[in-house]
């Protein structure tokens, strides 16, 4: 009785540890839609609204799910205080941000490079690189949709087989 109540139990984990996984794979191309359209809102903030950069981050940043909301909320809170840049200010928030989201490398170096031009340029410029971030973040979300299509599904099931094979391997 005992050894079908660890064998269940030890099912029950690693299908929980693969559906885990296949939500990372699911979730990634969603961040990185709210991420391109969070930055679309930042554009139309800067050309139509002429908001200073630090009210832009707090009105895009107030409607965000976590750690979109956090990353520009803290930007904006930063810029508020007038200590730092608008690059020392992104580049920190950025370092938070890549521990704390799904986002890879490639993104974060994306946005790493957007951030580094924030703010020192006329409207017309920035607006260019809001669009070069933009058609980056459109790839990586393509080739992010690709993995998703690829991998969700053996995520899930390689989680329940691990399962029966451990059990299969201890009875």
């Amino acid at each position: 009785m005992m050894s079908w109540i660890g064998a269940i139990a030890i099912l029950c984990a690693t299908s929980i540890t693969g559906f885990e996984w296949a939500n990372r794979v699911r979730e990634r191309p969603k961040r990185l839609r709210e991420l391109k359209v969070t930055l679309q809102a930042l554009e139309a903030e800067i050309m139509y609204g002429s908001t200073p950069l630090s009210e832009a981050f707090e009105h895009i940043g107030k409607p965000l799910k976590e750690p979109l909301s956090c990353f520009f909320l803290n930007i904006s809170d930063l810029l508020n205080q007038g200590e730092v840049s608008v690059k020392e200010a992104w580049e920190s928030q950025l370092l938070l941000l890549a521990k704390e989201s799904l986002f890879k490398s490639g993104e974060i170096e994306v946005l790493r490079q957007f951030g580094s031009t924030l703010g020192r340029h006329d409207k017309e410029h920035q607006q260019k690189q809001i669009q070069l971030t933009l058609a980056h973040l459109t790839r990586e979300e393509k080739e992010a949709r690709d993995i998703q299509e690829r991998y969700e599904k053996m995520c899930k099931s390689l989680g329940v087989l691990m399962g029966l094979l451990i059990v299969i391997l201890l009875m």
